[in-house]
């Protein structure tokens, strides 16, 4: 068992970059989402007998993920606190030679935002992280047509926000 748990925690290790991306969407906040990942990985390694080998390590911390910022935002509604505001005004004035491509990356970002709490992870799952529909459906515990309606949704709802433009005159379809 010595050998497989190495080879476990080398690959928790190379999803870290993941699971902070995954981590931000679900909290909006970095310094949380930086604990989420914290605790994540505590919980994994705590219950890693639970992980059935052959199955998708990264899909079953994702799910870890989710369950537990469902714990925090039940305590955080009991305690009355909320998510910490999106930061503003990053990069204002920059001279980086990727500004446009910085700033359309803010532009999704906020949009990603905007979406209820399951259009987002549906959203990032499937778009960011690149999860199967089965596999994000698995993750999310959801039928696999409910993830399907909520990634339709959060998809046309960015797309409202991101080109208004190309939107008008679909409604009426």
């Amino acid at each position: 068992m010595g050998t497989r748990t190495t080879r476990v925690e080398n690959e928790i290790i190379e999803y870290l970059p993941r699971m902070r991306r995954f981590a931000r969407s679900l909290s909006r906040d970095q310094a949380d989402a930086d604990d989420l990942v914290q605790l994540t990985v505590e919980r994994a390694l705590t219950r890693l007998d639970q992980w059935q080998a052959g199955t998708r390590l990264d899909s079953w911390m994702y799910r870890i993920m989710k369950n537990a910022w469902i714990d925090e935002t039940r305590r955080r509604q009991r305690q009355g606190r909320h998510h910490a505001p999106p930061e503003a005004g990053e990069n204002v004035g920059s001279e980086d030679p990727d500004f446009e491509k910085r700033m359309r990356a803010m532009a999704v970002e906020r949009a990603m935002e905007t979406l209820p709490d399951d259009q987002r992870l549906a959203v990032s799952l499937v778009l960011v992280e690149g999860l199967s529909y089965k596999e994000a459906s698995a993750v999310m515990d959801v039928p696999m047509g409910t993830l399907t309606s909520r990634l339709a949704r959060g998809r046309k709802a960015m797309e409202a926000q991101l080109n208004p433009s190309a939107m008008e005159g679909q409604s009426d379809a």
